[in-house]
């Protein structure tokens, strides 16, 4: 089954808006991992999705997968 760009970056979305309303735990001994992970996951994401609007800008108007 494919998946189109804008489902990509709908899914990107969703996982910064997660990531952003994580609230750290203190009573969890690998908080400090948890969150830097968290943290490069986040990055990861903001840079792909900054991928796909680059893609989608560059793409010709009836482009079916154009993030609007």
């Amino acid at each position: 089954m494919a998946v189109g760009l804008a489902d990509v970056a709908r899914r990107l979305r969703e996982l910064i808006v997660a990531l952003d309303r994580r609230a750290p735990r203190a009573e969890h001994a690998a908080e400090t991992a948890i969150a830097r992970d968290a943290a490069f996951l986040r990055e990861k994401a903001v840079n792909r999705l900054a991928e796909i609007a680059a893609q989608t800008t560059s793409a010709p108007d009836d482009h079916p997968d154009r993030v609007s």
